[in-house]
């Protein structure tokens, strides 16, 4: 087996997003399967561009369990990490899709996901020290023992691409105070940081991209990312800057643009792109998966972004 180069850690889930666009939940007749959670998508994402990866993560014994392995290995994600919760059911989570802008999430996560059990012990540290990228997300800090897992696979990082995704998500949260100041933690451990505005505003109380972004940099992380959304992404480190446009698309679904876009930033940090390109590739992988109904199942390989943006120069 080729050596890991991408390795996430936290949140899984089976996805029901309904095939029925525009209406409520009460009025939706079918509903489309697929792999969700944000760590696991990148981990997917990442896959679907060329690298080798793998999650870490739990899920419950029973159906959807066995279904969130299976598309691990489907889409060639390593599910070695993958343990099995006994107790606990494999969390589900539905959406409406109002296009462009509004898809409103319905979690099903009680008593608590087997994600969020993760501890020290289901750890290979050894695997987490080695791996070339290493991604959490903020949502694996709202919870014990998955806070403790967290920072304890944070803890022996000291080389590599240490990746923390602010990734809030308000309803995991007792208050917005803790939230940031357990992202703040964690920021010590990252050498880049990802987010978009509302999440870095969380963390630094800036919401301005330049500003939020140097007083992430001012956190720990050599490396502070702003998604933007239709207005694009910023980037910044402590000698460097990019900005680069959204890319035109017709949005059906945004709930995975995000984790695309993380997914294409592993890809551009782990081949030594230049800012400008990796923020370039990483929006046309976002607004791919946003034309798409789907989160896993949609991410795109490195032909369509580079057909996308393509397109994009010609047009």
């Amino acid at each position: 087996m080729p050596s890991l180069e991408v390795l996430t850690m936290g949140r899984v889930s089976v996805d029901l997003y309904p095939e029925q666009i525009g209406v409520s939940l009460a009025e939706v007749r079918t509903f489309a399967k697929s792999l969700g959670g944000s760590p696991t998508n990148v981990a997917v994402g990442a896959a679907r561009l060329g690298r080798t990866a793998a999650v870490v993560t739990k899920v419950g014994a029973d159906g959807f369990g066995v279904y969130v392995r299976q598309a691990l290995r489907g889409f060639g994600v390593d599910d070695r990490w993958v343990g099995t919760d006994p107790q606990l059911r494999t969390p589900l989570v539905f959406c409406e899709i109002h296009p462009p802008d509004r898809f409103p999430l319905l979690f099903y996560r009680q008593p608590k996901a087997p994600d969020m059990n993760l501890t020290p012990a289901d750890l290979d540290l050894d695997l987490v020290a080695r791996a070339p990228l290493f991604w959490t997300t903020g949502t694996g800090l709202s919870d014990e023992p998955s806070r403790a897992t967290t920072l304890a696979a944070l803890s022996v990082r000291r080389e590599g691409i240490t990746v923390h995704d602010l990734d809030h998500r308000a309803t995991f949260w007792t208050s917005t105070d803790e939230a940031r100041r357990w992202a703040r933690g964690a920021l010590r451990h990252a050498t880049v940081v990802v987010g978009n505005e509302d999440e870095v505003e969380m963390a630094t109380g800036e919401r301005e991209p330049r500003r939020a972004a140097e007083a992430l940099l001012a956190l720990g992380p050599g490396l502070a990312i702003v998604k933007r959304g239709g207005a694009g992404a910023y980037a910044r480190t402590a000698d460097r800057e990019a900005e680069v446009p959204a890319v035109a698309t017709t949005v059906l679904c945004g709930l995975g643009a995000g984790d695309a876009f993380g997914a294409a930033v592993c890809h551009g940090l782990l081949g030594g792109w230049d800012l400008d390109r990796t923020l370039r590739f990483a929006n046309a992988a976002g607004a791919i998966v946003a034309s798409r109904l789907a989160c896993a199942d949609a991410m795109p390989t490195v032909a369509e972004v580079e057909s996308l943006l393509r397109a994009g120069v010609s047009s």
